[in-house]
Formats: structure tokens, sequence, C-alpha cells
């Protein structure tokens, strides 16, 4: 189950390619969290499982939230101007927010204590469908939104957003 290191994301001068690697880690962790609900199912709570629930825990945590929030803060209110079809894409992207959002509040207790894993078919079925939506949800913003992120924005308006991605994350 153990996960090969996970390279260094790039500078935040590029925050569209910062976007890009938090969607990769996204998948990653998501591997990960389907692995981690076989090993259970296969071996109980060990240390191992723990460790891995842990990594996925902190991970959807913090970067995943401070990714969500780059987008929700800072792109879609200044692409959403720009047309309806952005605007609608933004409202979609916000609803797949809430949707990943509300499940992961049901996931992230039973990832803290990773007993509660073991033989929980509930636990199973979320970590499936938060998986599967952020699959989805990752696809439509690396085919449809990114691109209109990278041709709509100037390059003063991309070194402000990634200046404020920088913040939130160095403020937490």
């Amino acid at each position: 189950m153990t996960a090969p290191l996970i390279p260094e994301l790039p500078g935040f001068d590029d925050p569209v390619a910062v976007l890009r690697a938090c969607h990769e880690r996204m998948l990653d962790h998501c591997d990960l969290l389907e692995r981690l609900v076989a090993h259970v199912a296969d071996k109980g709570p060990d240390m191992e499982a723990s460790s891995a629930a842990a990594r996925v825990y902190r991970y959807f945590t913090t970067a995943a939230r401070h990714h969500h929030q780059d987008e929700e803060q800072d792109l879609f209110p200044l692409l959403a101007r720009q047309s309806m079809k952005i605007a609608d894409l933004a409202f979609a992207l916000r609803k797949d927010h809430e949707r990943l959002e509300t499940l992961w509040d049901e996931l992230a207790p039973a990832l803290r204590r990773v007993q509660d894993i073991e033989g929980n078919a509930d636990f199973a079925a979320r970590a499936a469908e938060f998986c599967q939506l952020t699959r989805a949800h990752v696809e439509k913003e690396n085919r449809e939104f990114l691109p209109q992120v990278q041709h709509s924005l100037n390059s003063r308006q991309l070194q402000e957003i990634g200046r404020a991605m920088e913040k939130r994350r160095r403020d937490g």
C-alpha cells in the first residue's frame, strides 16, 4: 500500500500548473483511499492502514480544501463574469465541491479511527462514491475549466491568483 514519494508542487508563479498538480495528488489520494478500504478488509486495521488513513485524512482535510478555496474564492468569481457558459460551469463545479465536502465529512471520522473502517460497508460505499466523484470532477476541471483559466486570464491576474494561493497555504 506504500505509495511513491509525491513530487513537489510547481511554483505559485504558475497557478494553473499548481492546480493541475493538485488534481494529480487528489487522484493519488483517492487511489490510496481505495487501497486502504481493500487492505482493511483483507488484513484488518494494522499499522500500515493507520498510516495510509492518516495520509488520506491529512491531504483531504488541508491541501484539497485549499484547492477548492483557490477555485471558489479566486477563480470562479473572476471567470464567471466572462460568460454564462463559464458561470454555469463554475456553478456545477461548486455543487461538486459541496457534495465532496458532505461525503468527506462522513468519511473523516472513520479515518481518524481506522478500526471503524473494518466491516463498515457504509464507509466503503461512501469512499467509492467520493473517489468516483473526485475523478469525474477533476476530469471536468482539467478538460473544461483549466483551459478557460489559461486562455481567459492575463499574466497580472494569474500572478495575483498565485500569490493568493501561496498566502492561503502559508496562513493555513
